[in-house]
Order: structure tokens, then C-alpha cells, then sequence
């Protein structure tokens, strides 16, 4: 696999304040992200979230905030209980007209075993659709 990150762009007709709370409010993420238990914006922060694949085979994602730089980037590892693995997601939110670009990058996806699931091509077709349909229609309604 190669070692390139994902990385995805998107613009949302939505000011930085009201993207960065959707990304980092717990009871906003839920309404179009993961339903969290607990989530904080601060370093050191461990989160946790069960989600399943294509196959509804249901994985325990754990993760911790590694970054966050207040209406600008948060960052956070994510890897799979039981499974090798460790990856990074980032956010990074900038002012693009009346508007904000979004930045997010996976990096480490070839960190993974060698599993189905695991498969760079379903990180980027799960991150197209959280990015292009869920997020966009959330901040944009």
C-alpha cells in the first residue's frame, strides 16, 4: 500500500466558527459524524466509537487527540481495537470567500493489516461521503 496520506478538500457555504463546532461538539458530530460518548478538543483527549463496513461487520475505533489549534486544527490518532495499526486524522479549517475550506487528511492508512475493511480505497470513499454529503448537508440546511 502506498504511504501517501489521504487527503480530501471541500468548501462549505458555512463560516469557520460553525464548521470547527461541527467537528468538535459531541452532540453536533453526532447528527452527521459518529454518535461519541465523550469528546473533548483537547490534546490527550481518548475518544472511542463503534462503526461498522460495507459487510455491517463492526469495528471499535479508538482514538486520541494529538492537535488542536482553536477554530483552526484539531488532529486525532485512529486505530482499530485488536488490530495493528495507528493513524492520524486532521482537520484544518480555513476562510475561503463567505465560506471555509476544509483539509482533511488520513494519514497512515498503510499502517493496517492487509484486511478488506482496511483497504485504502474504503477510507476514501467513507471520507468522500462524511466530507461531501454528510458535513455539507449538516452545515448547510
Amino acid at each position: 500500500m502506498s504511504t501517501q496520506p489521504f487527503v480530501i478538500e471541500r468548501v462549505y457555504s458555512a463560516p469557520i466558527q460553525k464548521v470547527w463546532e461541527a467537528i468538535t461538539v459531541k452532540e453536533k458530530m453526532k447528527e452527521w459524524y459518529f454518535d461519541l460518548a465523550e469528546f473533548k478538543p483537547e490534546v490527550g483527549f481518548e475518544f472511542e466509537f463503534t462503526a461498522g463496513d460495507k459487510d455491517n461487520f463492526q469495528y471499535r475505533h479508538l482514538c486520541r487527540v494529538t492537535k488542536v489549534v482553536e477554530g483552526k486544527t484539531i488532529a486525532y490518532t485512529w486505530r482499530y481495537d485488536g488490530y495493528e495499526g495507528d493513524s492520524e486524522v486532521t482537520w484544518e479549517l480555513f476562510p475561503e470567500g463567505n465560506g471555509t475550506k476544509l483539509i482533511l487528511t488520513h494519514s497512515g492508512l498503510e499502517t493496517f493489516p492487509p484486511l478488506d475493511s482496511f483497504k485504502k480505497e474504503n477510507f476514501v470513499a467513507g471520507w468522500t461521503h462524511i466530507t461531501g454529503i454528510s458535513l455539507k448537508e449538516y452545515l448547510e440546511k
